[in-house]
């Protein structure tokens, strides 16, 4: 099944790929809204909006991380749940391998510190925003599972 879900590759910008980051991130949702965040101006990919979360450190499990990165970049504490999908994308400053899980807020007041700014979006709105590469084959597959909700 995990197989299954694994079905989003973005576009690789090079035939190679050395040295793949993992990086987790969550999909937050809550009153039928997802939280997205837009990265701060002086930051790599500066102005890009993404679902939040970050890189993988040595010893963590993928769950680990996400509920850590939470913590650090927004100050929420969050119960991470099922694996929603994942994508690759080479940028110029390094290749990533984005494992997306599902998450629930549990608690905390959301902080700045990464972003400049956060939204409760619609899933049909989630394609009105710049997301960075990859992201972009997240949104797809969260309009596209809304779609065929409705």
């Amino acid at each position: 099944m995990r197989e299954s879900v694994r079905i989003m590759e973005a576009s690789m910008t090079r035939a190679t790929t050395p040295n793949v980051q993992k990086v987790t991130a969550a999909v937050i949702e809550r009153d039928g809204r997802i939280l997205i965040a837009r990265r701060r101006r002086e930051e790599l990919l500066g102005g890009k909006w993404e679902f939040p979360g970050g890189k993988l450190e040595s010893g963590e499990t993928m769950e680990q991380c996400l509920k850590r990165e939470l913590r650090e970049e927004l100050g929420i504490e969050t119960e991470v749940g099922e694996f929603l999908c994942s994508s690759r994308f080479v940028y110029r400053h390094m290749a990533v391998e984005l494992l997306v899980y599902r998450a629930s807020y549990v608690s905390g007041e959301i902080v700045l510190l990464k972003h400049d700014r956060v939204e409760w979006v619609l899933p049909e709105a989630l394609k009105e925003y710049d997301f960075s590469e990859a992201d972009r084959p997240v949104v797809r597959r969260l309009t596209e599972d809304f779609a065929s909700a409705l």
